[in-house]
């Protein structure tokens, strides 16, 4: 598949160079994200976050943005929050505004603003989302990975929250998404006794998609973010809010949110190519609305 053409590089790409991480364009609009401050084993700063949360903005409102892909650069994925130097930086796409964490309040703001609005950002996205996950993710950084749709991790990752170590709280969501992905009594036993696990034993708790070795990380994350770009971008992306969405409504509600998107869906180009491929025994053709996008 080759690169995509120079006026479909994808605007979210094209945005102000910001610190701490950088963005590329693969084919078929994969956009990857790579933390790079290795030398903080990618450790996240408040610009940093900001600079995230405007880019994931971006993404969503992109049309030549489909799949969105987090990894680290160096050693580790993300090692969490810099503590030596979070407030230090200015973030490059959006004006500096106060740090916050100064007083109680201001500690809640903060919060609410930058951390746990990263995680919201990324889990907010329509567009499928893939952490690949090259060493140690923790508290922060594991919260990231677990806002994602899918982790693949190498056998060299790391997992856990550990917060407690330090007296301090998964205050970023870190305990919720934990509750989602072990239930309540994995969650206390995983933050309470602050356990950090390799990749076999994150892979049997459910915390990972699935393990490669580390040569293999990218090339087997780039091919499922190749196979999630190609998919029916409009049923995938209805498909995913549904089931995020049942994971925290009841029965009929989940019924009823699948009833109004699925009104969408069966009426769309692409559900009617898939069932004349199925009647012509041919491959469905999607995103054809991708290619010639309607004008506004």
């Amino acid at each position: 598949m080759n690169d995509m053409p120079a006026a479909e590089k994808t605007a979210a790409a094209q945005a102000p160079a910001p610190g701490g991480f950088r963005v590329e364009t693969r084919d078929a609009g994969v956009l990857v994200v790579t933390l790079c401050r290795p030398a903080r084993l990618n450790a996240l700063t408040q610009a940093m976050k900001r600079d995230l949360i405007e880019l994931m903005t971006a993404a969503q409102m992109d049309d030549a943005v489909r799949v969105v892909v987090f990894t680290g650069e160096g050693k580790a994925f993300c090692s969490g929050d810099d503590l030596g130097g979070y407030s230090n930086d200015k973030p490059a796409s959006v004006p500096a505004i106060s740090g916050g964490h100064g007083t109680p309040i201001g500690t809640a703001q903060a919060l609410r603003i930058y951390s746990q609005a990263l995680n919201l950002a990324v889990r907010n996205l329509d567009k499928i989302t893939i952490a690949a996950i090259n060493g140690p993710a923790i508290q922060t950084g594991l919260s990231l990975a677990l806002s994602c749709d899918f982790r693949i991790g190498s056998s060299q990752a790391r997992l856990g929250s550990a917060t407690l170590r330090f007296a301090l709280l998964p205050d970023e969501g870190g305990h919720a998404l934990l509750v989602q992905h072990l239930g309540l009594a994995g969650a206390l036993d995983f933050m309470l006794r602050k356990r950090i696990v390799g990749a076999q034993e994150a892979l049997a708790l459910g915390l990972l998609t699935e393990v490669t070795t580390p040569e293999d990380l990218m090339p087997r994350t780039l091919a499922l973010a190749g196979e999630m770009a190609n998919g029916p971008q409009v049923a995938m992306r209805m498909l995913k809010r549904s089931i995020y969405n049942a994971a925290e409504s009841s029965f009929v509600q989940a019924l009823d949110d699948i009833a109004v998107r699925t009104a969408v869906t069966d009426h769309h180009p692409d559900a009617r190519d898939g069932a004349r491929s199925f009647a012509e025994k041919r491959a469905p053709r999607f995103n054809a609305w991708l290619e010639t996008p309607l004008k506004s």
